[in-house]
């Protein structure tokens, strides 16, 4: 990504509300799965660390990333010596070692995607889950994606493919995000049909809004304990290696 997409990453990661209340969702998953207290923990990508201090709750965590400056940042900021590394090749450690390996919007970052999902599946141990999400449905695509470097979106089967492909059993599979996929799409339509689509859309709103967005996100996660979501601005899947 763009230096500065990770800058505002950084800074806005621990209080813009799609940030916040996807980390609520993921670690809502995530406890669920029961991983045990000696699990080994793996973030491919961690961008500037946003995600490390609750994946640390899980188990003994790793972590990776490419960009020099936000792995920097990622160590300080949580404490975690991450190292240089990327997918799908340029990964230094051995295979069936992890227990969960996490790989929250990355994928779509990755030309070679479907060998970085293999290399992932390699790295666990049997019984070992892999947790990736996505952004959902390429007719969404926008400014942001090409902003951010992505070479696509999915749709849910798309993704589903790549992890089987790789070997793995789909535990489960939904869209998130769904609550907002209504004004999302208003957003992104009246964006394009007042000419301001290069406006950049990643910045945090006024703390009331902010908190607002961030309850209606985040309570899809009770949901999402028992059930899933048929559309949604993005997808997860839980897949386990047998």
């Amino acid at each position: 990504m763009d230096r500065n997409v990770y800058l505002r990453m950084s800074e806005q990661d621990s209080q813009h509300w799609w940030f916040v209340a996807r980390r609520q969702i993921l670690a809502d998953q995530i406890a669920a799965l029961d991983l045990g207290a000696d699990a080994r923990v793996l973030e491919a990508g961690c961008g500037p660390g946003g995600n490390l201090e609750m994946l640390s709750r899980f188990g003994n965590l790793a972590a990776f990333e490419l960009d020099d400056q936000a792995r920097q940042v990622a160590s300080v900021r949580s404490g975690v010596d991450v190292d240089s590394g990327a997918l799908p090749d340029q990964i230094s450690y051995p295979a069936e070692t992890f227990d969960l390996v996490a790989a929250f919007d990355v994928v779509e970052h990755i030309e070679r995607d479907r060998e970085s999902v293999r290399s992932m599946a390699e790295l666990l141990r049997p019984g070992g889950r892999l947790m990736i999400s996505v952004p959902a449905y390429q007719w969404l695509w926008s400014r942001h994606d090409e902003r951010h470097h992505h070479w696509r979106r999915y749709t849910r089967q798309e993704i589903e493919a790549l992890i089987q492909e790789a070997g793995l059993r789909i535990e489960k599979s939904t869209h998130f995000n769904t609550l907002l996929f209504p004004l999302i799409m208003l957003v992104r339509f009246f964006k394009n049909l007042l000419g301001i689509a290069d406006r950049p859309d990643d910045r945090t709103p006024g703390p009331m809004v902010n908190g607002l967005l961030r309850r209606i996100f985040a309570a899809e996660r009770y949901w999402l304990r028992h059930g899933s979501f048929p559309v949604g601005v993005s997808i997860l899947c839980i897949a386990c290696k047998d």
